[in-house]
């Protein structure tokens, strides 16, 4: 029995022995197995990262990097594809959130005669313009994923876009954005189509893909009308400001067009192209604004929206103008008009001495210009600075 004890013990010293060498085995195993576990992912993401080049045809790897990371787009593992699709769709109702309350709060670009007091403190001002200038390179990148995204998406994210570029108004511009409004603008005017590329997965696993996405061209109106307003914001060239404006005029023939415009304070995207430097496109600036004093519900707002500092400075400035066209005189005479029946504009009229220079330009207008001359007496007439005559009390513009 004794002998049979001790060889019982040793087996059992024996088996608790194996049992330690395996759990030191197995816990091994297991660390091995994260490591493989994290190669993998590395190689995933290294995946991913090579498809995008692909995807692109350009070799802007750091900048892709971080886009990624930032959509969590997935390339090539189907059961993601679903939430790819609620990814942006969340990142869409946080843009709107963002856009409606807090960017939109757009400071004029000079302080009014009466001097407002600004709703954000500087420091507060300076951060949300430095947050913009950091976003705005990551925004453009990601519109080349547009395509990718489900159409109905497009709009909140040009939105965000739109407001973001509003926000560096009030600040000093950034060099370094120069470049990136620059393609902003080009590919928000010529759309983004699905490049060619040799690894359909991308596309195979998108849902509700579009071909294409239109942003300018789009048959959207509000998607449209946005583009419109970053394209005026950010492009230079002569034929795209042209179009823009074509299209902008075209809109603004709707009453929904008119909305969006105080929607989204469009003047003072106009006004920087009220100027005689923009001499060929000055009549389709004019003719923007001319859209808007169409009697509807949004003419007094539109009116309100003018009345202010950088409008009748605009206005001034250009009137200083030698020999300007006089349809171009004849168009601004109406808006003018229009702003002199609000009685707290008669300030504004003073301190840009825009009264005196309508009184020279009455007093040099040839009697034949009637239309000119009848909405200089009438603009003077409500500014108390005529009598009334048949002249004045027969207009009603």
């Amino acid at each position: 029995m004794r002998s049979s004890f001790d060889a019982l013990r040793e087996l059992n010293d024996n088996l608790r022995k194996q049992l330690n060498e395996v759990s030191e085995e197995n816990r091994k195993m297991e660390i091995q197995a994260k490591r493989v576990q994290a190669r993998l992912d590395n190689l995933q993401r290294k995946y991913e990262f090579m498809t995008i080049q692909r995807l692109k045809g350009e070799s802007h790897a750091a900048q892709e990097v971080k886009s990624l990371k930032q959509e969590k787009v997935p390339v090539s593992k189907p059961f993601k594809t679903a939430l790819n699709g609620q990814v942006y769709e969340l990142l869409t109702i946080f843009m709107d959130w963002i856009s409606d309350h807090h960017l939109n709060k757009v400071e004029l670009e000079e302080p009014g005669v009466d001097g407002e007091k600004p709703s954000f403190k500087p420091s507060q001002r300076s951060d949300i313009q430095e947050k913009c200038v950091k976003l705005l390179p990551l925004m453009t990148e990601q519109l080349q994923w547009m395509p990718f995204v489900n159409a109905k998406l497009h709009e909140p994210f040009v939105k965000f876009i739109y407001w973001s570029l509003r926000q560096l108004d009030a600040g000093t511009q950034h060099s370094a954005m120069t470049s990136t409004l620059r393609r902003l603008g080009e590919d928000i005017f010529k759309g983004v189509a699905i490049k060619g590329t040799q690894d359909n997965s991308v596309e195979h696993f998108v849902e509700n893909k579009p071909k294409t996405a239109a942003f300018f061209k789009s048959s959207n109106l509000s998607l449209r009308f946005l583009s419109t307003l970053i394209v005026l914001k950010t492009v230079t060239q002569a034929d795209y400001l042209a179009q823009a404006f074509d299209s902008l005029c075209l809109d603004l023939k709707t009453d929904e067009g008119k909305t969006l415009f105080l929607e989204y304070q469009a003047v003072p995207v106009i006004l920087r192209h009220l100027r005689i430097s923009s001499k060929g496109l000055l009549s389709n600036v004019i003719d923007s604004l001319l859209q808007m004093t169409v009697e509807s519900k949004s003419l007094q707002p539109f009116l309100e929206a003018c009345s202010n500092s950088l409008f009748f400075r605009t206005c001034s400035v250009l009137l200083r103008t030698p020999k300007l066209d006089l349809h171009i005189l004849e168009k601004l005479s109406i808006i003018l008009q229009k702003l002199s029946k609000i009685k707290s504009n008669k300030k504004l009229f003073e301190v840009f001495t825009i009264h005196l220079m309508l009184q020279e330009i009455q007093r040099t207008t040839h009697p034949e210009h009637a239309f000119l001359c009848i909405n200089l007496n009438s603009t003077l007439f409500n500014l108390g600075l005529t009598k009334c005559n048949s002249l004045v009390s027969s207009t009603s513009h």
